[in-house]
């Protein structure tokens, strides 16, 4: 009888979530049949669907349960924030030029200040005009690439800057999320805690990237023959979740942590596997988060505050397009792509969803801002492809409207900053300088730290536990103690420098900053387990070790950096050596794409199709199923489901993917990796020269795709064409016939 009861019991506690669930993926469906019918962005089918299934509208289904909605919501974003990590990659950011960067931070500041202002205009709290400011200065990465992949603009110079600008954004968004909460909590705006937050922030971010990317990899590399596509799922959200539990206890929100865990697994060389696996949870609870944001939004909020959704909106359609085309004018962009870039990025979207959703959370915002701003993102979502579109036509208005004078010194201005690259020797050696001291100096405190709060407490009532304890602690962090006080940074630029009597002092006082601070780490780690005068003595004895033993020390470090470089650079650099080998002359490289089983291309033959004579792309191999077939001939046909490698130039990568999509065909999202390489080879084998490439290609299996020649460059060579000494050519082929062939040069 009293297990009928519990079970009736847990069955009344978990059927309200269950049903909620259910009713939210119900509610989901049927948003993206119909936005997916209608050619609209799914998030804003899902902000209806929600909005509709809420508990303001009898006539439909309404949820039992808040509190497990938001309970359902804040899981949405962990994996939501999850996904954006695997696709955002701090490697990324450091990639992203002074355009970008100059563009995103002029918009964010703009943004963020007359959102502020406009809050206070209108009579809203303080707290609602900080978060109604961090809302607006965020776009949206989601709106932007549909729109541009439905225009087809891809291909253009001011695409690059708004991707690297939302990079940028990306960052941002995470540290507003840190400050706010800093400003949520303390219910005010001290200069101070905000110093202190970011700090925090830029310490943590550094120790968990260092250490993920020391660690993470390396595991990967290690289980890789364990890891079947069930374990990487498990292992990968697991190790998201863990960052999460990570991210709480230091006192910042689940979401950092797992943005943070996302970004480092995207440096791994299991990123696009993991990223494939994770979609499809991606998907589920980016659907499960929007809908309950749709589900929050109170029809008669949004009819009291129609003044303001308006205003709001209009103020963040011109407010961006403005800061953003004039960001990207300071950072030295022609009047075009300035006036493209910021009309691109004059719409709100996901990660404004998640800052007002904090505010909720927190409790520090009024309950009218949360609807306003996902009115507002609803409004810009269906007027970014319009400005994308016609960014261009107003910008030539523009330019034909502003005085003669204007657009001559704009173009003047651009012209001359674009011009201006170079970067003296001593801003390099600074540069270096500076990096190396601060990553030092945080790899060494957070050694230290973990020492004294799990290290010293158990060991604080032994005889000789200190001893032990530092020295242990002291081992550990010997090699990065040698690296920060005496390694040797950019020798030459610095033998340039000191051949120049001015920089001289300069160079000593950065070398005195970096052995002051190896001896303050010293006594700091010695002064926590010892008293003031053993320290004292303790550290002449261990600044004598350090004189003893540079060499090892030395050694020590350079393995542990190599390793660490390695596992940041595997996967670019599988990605080079495998998928994206280029033909430098050409750029060309290599691009996959799926055949479908409506396309007009099944059943036909490549000599029917004539893709390199019309087109000039090679087909490098078709994959069918778990059969590949190399460097296809003339007369082998193409089948529904597959997946063919094709190598092109960017230009005749698109003007392919316009054939195929004619021909109702779609690119995959992934490819498994084959056998199928791009190789750069010297004719230097005897039985190669004076021969035909069609008897090359014969001897080798491998298709010439492009030859250079006593510096001329001829692109899909005729099988006729006979090789002659020192040609060099790029040919395609297995991969271990391609290896054999340099091995035998």
């Amino acid at each position: 009888m009293i297990a009928l009861n519990a079970a009736a019991e847990s069955t009344h506690h978990l059927q309200p979530l269950i049903s909620d669930l259910g009713l939210i993926l119900m509610t989901a469906g049927i948003a993206v049949l119909l936005f997916k019918k209608m050619k609209q962005p799914l998030v804003l089918g899902y902000l209806i669907a929600g909005f509709l299934a809420g508990n303001h509208f009898d006539f439909f289904p309404s949820i039992t349960d808040m509190k497990s909605v938001e309970v359902w919501a804040e899981i949405g974003v962990i994996f939501l924030l999850f996904s954006l990590g695997l696709e955002f990659s701090f490697k990324k950011l450091m990639k992203v030029g002074g355009t970008s960067s100059i563009t995103a931070i002029t918009q964010i500041m703009f943004m963020t200040l007359i959102g502020y202002c406009v809050g206070q205009w209108m009579g809203w709290g303080k707290m609602d005009s900080i978060f109604l400011g961090a809302t607006l200065s965020i776009s949206s990465t989601t709106i932007i690439i549909r729109a541009f992949d439905e225009l087809g603009v891809k291909g253009k110079k001011f695409v690059g800057i708004v991707f690297g600008a939302l990079i940028v954004e990306d960052i941002v968004a995470i540290l507003m999320l840190v400050l706010l909460s800093t400003i949520a909590v303390s219910d005010q705006v001290s200069g101070g805690e905000l110093i202190q937050s970011v700090l925090k922030l830029v310490f943590f971010l550094i120790i968990w990237f260092l250490g993920g990317i020391f660690i993470i990899p390396t595991i990967f590399k290690k289980a890789k023959h364990l890891m079947t596509d069930e374990m990487l799922l498990i292992i990968s959200l697991a190790l998201c979740l863990m960052m999460v539990i990570f991210a709480a206890n230091v006192g910042f929100s689940p979401a950092l942590g797992a943005f943070i865990m996302g970004s480092i697994i995207a440096e791994t060389t299991m990123a696009e596997k993991i990223e494939h696996l994770i979609q499809p949870v991606k998907d589920l609870f980016g659907a499960v988060f929007f809908v309950s944001v749709g589900m929050l939004i109170n029809p008669g909020t949004l009819v009291t505050y129609a003044l303001p959704v308006a205003l709001i909106t209009l103020i963040t359609i011109f407010g961006k397009a403005f800061s953003s085309s004039i960001g990207a004018l300071i950072s030295g962009q022609p009047l075009k792509q300035s006036v493209q870039t910021g009309m691109s990025l004059a719409q709100i979207g996901e990660f404004s969803f998640i800052i007002a959703t904090l505010g909720m959370t927190l409790k520090v915002t009024s309950d009218f801002l949360y609807p306003i701003i996902v009115a507002v993102s609803a409004v810009t979502t269906f007027t970014t492809p319009f400005l994308i579109k016609y960014s261009e036509t107003f910008a030539q208005f523009l330019e034909s409207k502003m005085p003669k004078k204007w657009v001559k010194n704009i173009n003047r201005y651009s012209v001359n900053a674009q011009a201006i690259k170079s970067v003296s020797t001593w801003q390099i050696v600074l540069r270096s300088s500076i990096t190396q001291i601060i990553l030092h100096t945080i790899i060494i405190a957070a050694i230290i730290l973990l020492s004294s709060r799990f290290v010293a407490p158990l060991v604080a009532d032994t005889r000789f536990g200190n001893t032990l304890a530092a020295l242990l602690t002291l081992v550990i962090i010997a090699p990065f103690l040698w690296a920060l006080s005496l390694r040797r940074v950019k020798v030459e630029e610095v033998e340039i420098l000191w051949e120049e009597r001015k920089y001289r002092g300069a160079l000593l006082m950065l070398i005195l900053i970096r052995m002051s601070l190896g001896l303050f780490f010293v006594g700091f780690l010695l002064n926590i387990f010892f008293s003031p005068l053993v320290a004292f003595v303790a550290l002449i004895i261990a600044i004598a070790a350090y004189q003893i033993f540079p060499k090892k020390l030395n050694e020590q470090y350079h393995r542990i950096e190599n390793h660490f470089l390695k596992n940041l650079n595997d996967r670019e650099n599988k990605k080079i050596d495998r998928r994206y080998a280029n033909l430098m002359p050409w750029d060309g490289h290599m691009s996959f794409f799926e055949i479908k089983k409506e396309s007009n291309l099944v059943g036909k033959t490549l000599q029917e199709l004539k893709i390199r004579e019309q087109l000039g792309i090679n087909i490098a191999y078709i994959k069918r199923g778990e059969v590949t077939i190399p460097i296809p001939t003339k007369n082998e046909r193409l089948f529904p489901g597959d997946e063919i490698c094709v190598i092109g130039t960017d230009a005749q990568i698109v003007e392919f993917t316009k054939f195929l999509t004619q021909n109702e065909t779609e690119a995959p999202g992934k490819v498994e990796e084959t056998n199928i390489v791009l190789r750069q080879l010297e004719v230097s084998q005897e039985e190669f020269i004076q021969k035909s490439i069609g008897q090359f290609r014969t001897k080798t299996d491998g298709m010439v795709v492009g030859i250079e020649r006593n510096g001329n460059r001829i692109l899909n060579p005729e099988s006729s064409l006979i090789l002659e000494k020192n040609d060099i050519l790029w040919v395609v082929g297995d991969k271990k016939k391609m290896n054999a062939l340099l091995a035998a040069k």
